[in-house]
């Protein structure tokens, strides 16, 4: 008997593999309900991307309306595509009608194309200087990027952009489920979308938030716009669910708070050194010892100093105006 309970634990182990994306050391992905609402998440692993998570890191979700489903950053290359529709077609059997990309960083939005091939009328939206930016170069840009990490981009081009305009403060409906979009001029680029769900209380943060691993900041960013954006949601956000582009979704101090701690660190210690007439790696020590945890987040080496002195310039810039 007691053979027959282990052969039975060790094939029902095995089946649960089977009916999830499996990632190896990284473990099995599939969409998880939020709750008792209709939308649904695949959290990736949080980290950069490599050879081993094939360049799956991101978040993609979906909410399902009465007869099909929105998709929210689909994943980074066409093959991860394929992966997130077939975990998509174990919840739900219903078409994709739309898809929001948050921004123009392709980890987010290169498997519009496995979407479009499946769907073909399936209508992409994002905000304007998204679409601009990413046909001007950008996508290129992070083709090479992921290509040189993940080395798993085949069936990606030709790229599949987004051809819908979101602006901020949009309301859009979608079988039923309404949205509002949120466009901060600066944070985490210049192109970034926030997107509330109103009927499950849910926001979208894209990359202005994440949590357990860094990413970078590029010259259409800005540090103090994303700290200003984060302010604000902590003081007048009021929603169940917070959806980070990376790492896990929650509540409002744990997820949108450990960020905006992590911003204001720097901010801190940038400050000082320049109100010193110092350099800003002069206090990274003490910022990082002030830091404790978030120093363990996937990237933190080499992404922290590049973050600190990016501050220290804005806040130079933002003294020379």
């Amino acid at each position: 008997m007691k053979k027959i309970i282990l052969s039975l634990g060790i094939l029902l182990g095995f089946l649960s593999t089977l009916s999830a994306w499996h990632l190896g050391k990284y473990g099995d992905f599939r969409f998880e309900r939020m709750g008792d609402s209709n939308v649904w998440i695949m959290h990736g692993p949080a980290m950069e991307p490599n050879v081993e998570n094939k360049g799956f890191m991101n978040n993609p979700a979906f909410i399902e309306g009465e007869h099909g489903l929105i998709v929210i950053d689909p994943g980074g290359n066409y093959r991860v595509g394929k992966k997130v529709l077939e975990e998509i077609e174990k919840v739900s059997h219903k078409p994709i009608l739309a898809v929001f990309n948050t921004h123009k960083h392709g980890d987010h939005w290169f498997a519009n194309g496995a979407v479009a091939e499946k769907y073909p009328k399936v209508k992409i939206y994002a905000h304007p200087n998204m679409i601009r930016e990413a046909k001007a170069g950008e996508a290129e840009k992070w083709y090479g990027i992921l290509e040189r990490l993940s080395h798993n981009l085949e069936g990606t081009k030709p790229f599949t952009f987004p051809a819908f305009e979101l602006r901020d403060g949009q309301q859009i409906a979608i079988d039923g489920q309404h949205f509002v979009i949120y466009h901060p001029q600066k944070a985490h680029t210049d192109t970034d979308i926030l997107i509330e769900h109103e009927e499950s209380k849910t926001l979208f943060l894209g990359d202005n938030v994440m949590k357990n691993r860094l990413g970078g900041f590029d010259a259409s960013s800005s540090i103090l716009g994303n700290i200003e954006l984060l302010e604000g949601i902590m003081k007048n956000g009021n929603y169940r669910l917070y959806v980070p582009g990376h790492g896990p979704s929650g509540g409002k101090e744990e997820t949108v708070g450990s960020y905006l701690h992590y911003l204001r660190l720097l901010k801190k210690w940038a400050q000082k050194a320049y109100d010193n007439d110092e350099e800003y790696y002069a206090y990274k020590k003490e910022a990082i010892r002030e830091m404790g945890d978030l120093a363990q987040w996937d990237a933190f080496d080499h992404q922290m100093g590049k973050h600190l002195g990016k501050v220290y310039r804005e806040i130079e810039e933002k003294d020379m105006e």
